[in-house]
């Protein structure tokens, strides 16, 4: 049997994401070549980070509702237009590739009306007749234009104004370079970007944390074996900074209790010099084996995985502790193509809820004198500013204290530790240190 194109490979994918749930991120099948898998991957990345510009573009050219197309047409043709308008793909090799799509997995009459379609938009774009949308309504114009429900670019724009409100859903739409944590640390680096150079990647120093190198693309380095000899793991500065946040000392006794996959509780670990106790908590048995595989990997060996719920766990009192919460991911955007569509309004009450749960089960374990750093990769004030007043308010005996001194200048705000995807060219992250008395 043949293999299949990266369209069609793209294509059932593609559905799986919209309709089974899967997480467009972790989509693999190595039954094909890595450059059709490469090609796939992006093709389901790109298509579910703009199918709500790309269903608007369609739907100008298409005589009926976008939304009553047949679901294997519907992703063809939001193929077709990435292609076109979003990556700019010659127009005769996206189009035949469209139509070659379509009678592979439908019928001549689909193939038709996709290249019919497809020419239309192609006769648009080189015109530069591509209508922006413009209904009088600037959130909902620009939650089309940048592909997001209007909701949460409502708030946005409440909160930044329209110019910088732009400018994040620019930056969620560009999945952009990616950074590397050296595990050697700076000092490793130079020789970090020189294995890297050997497989044709192109790397240089990170702006933001000196131990992370900044990258042009990802497989090279999955498939060069980087990652599993332990020399490096695919982190995002603004994560890696959170642990500068935490500041482990060796020697310490540190707490991250909701730790998969393991980034942060193995930063902490080399931070350390290996030397202390890392006690890395996930409730689920699965992840706390991830956990464990990128302490070995990396060559640590004072992390201690353990599946536990947080909130029930008993297991005494540390210098330090991590609690990275579960939270909306507004600030992963770019990287987690379908996690926009899979936001309601009323999550953020619940997230709040749950943040609060769990802040107050970490302070159980933060032993007098020690620190509790909260942190989320969200930019929404209820997951952040508005969890650590409000446990304040319930926990007197903890103070905050600033975060300032131990990150870029550029990213402290107040006493807390904010990175912004469309300030810093990073990830959205926020933390805050909070002390507990003697």
């Amino acid at each position: 049997m043949p293999e299949p194109t990266a369209r069609v490979l793209a294509v059932q994918r593609l559905l799986r994401v919209e309709h089974e749930g899967a997480h467009a991120a972790r989509l693999s099948d190595g039954s094909v070549s890595p450059e059709t898998s490469r090609r796939a991957v992006d093709y389901v990345s790109g298509v579910t980070r703009q199918k709500r510009w790309l269903d608007a573009v369609i739907g100008r050219f298409y005589r009926g509702r976008v939304q009553d197309l047949d679901p294997e047409l519907l992703q063809i043709l939001r193929i077709g237009a990435y292609d076109l308008v979003v990556k700019e793909t010659a127009p005769h090799a996206a189009v035949n590739e469209a139509v070659e799509a379509a009678k592979a997995m439908l019928h001549r009459g689909a193939a038709g009306l996709a290249n019919g379609v497809l020419r239309a938009v192609v006769r648009a774009h080189r015109a530069d007749a591509i209508r922006q949308p413009d209904t009088g309504d600037l959130a909902d114009d620009l939650a089309v234009r940048y592909s997001h429900p209007t909701w949460p670019v409502r708030r946005w724009l409440e909160r930044w104004g329209a110019e910088a409100t732009r400018a994040f859903l620019e930056a969620t739409n560009d999945a952009g370079r990616y950074t590397l944590r050296c595990t050697a640390g700076a000092a490793g680096v130079p020789d970090l970007v020189a294995r890297l150079a050997a497989l044709g990647v192109e790397a240089e120093p990170a702006r933001w944390a000196d131990d992370f190198v900044e990258v042009d693309r990802l497989q090279p380095v999955l498939r060069g074996g980087l990652i599993e000899d332990g020399a490096c793991v695919v982190q995002d500065q603004a994560a890696g900074l959170v642990v500068r946040v935490l500041d482990p000392q060796p020697g310490e006794s540190v707490l991250d209790g909701a730790a998969a996959p393991g980034g942060k509780a193995v930063g902490a670990a080399l931070a350390m010099g290996d030397q202390g106790r890392v006690v890395a908590l996930d409730v689920s048995e699965a992840k706390t084996a991830l956990v464990r595989q990128a302490a070995e990997r990396q060559g640590v060996r004072i992390v201690e995985a353990v599946a536990a719920d947080l909130t029930a766990w008993d297991g005494g009192t540390f210098d330090r502790v991590l609690l990275d919460a579960p939270c909306s991911g507004s600030g992963v955007l770019a990287k987690r193509a379908d996690l926009r569509w899979r936001r309601q309004p009323g999550d953020l009450e619940e997230l709040a809820a749950l943040q609060d749960r769990l802040l107050d089960a970490a302070a159980q374990h933060v032993a007098p004198g020690g620190l509790l750093v909260y942190s989320t990769c969200s930019v929404e004030p209820e997951e952040n500013d508005g969890r650590v007043g409000a446990f304040l308010e319930r926990h007197p005996e903890f103070a905050l204290e600033p975060a300032g001194a131990l990150v870029p200048q550029e990213m402290a705000d107040g006493p807390f530790y904010r990175a912004l995807p469309h300030v810093h060219g990073t990830d959205g992250a926020f933390a805050a240190r909070l002390r507990l008395r003697p």
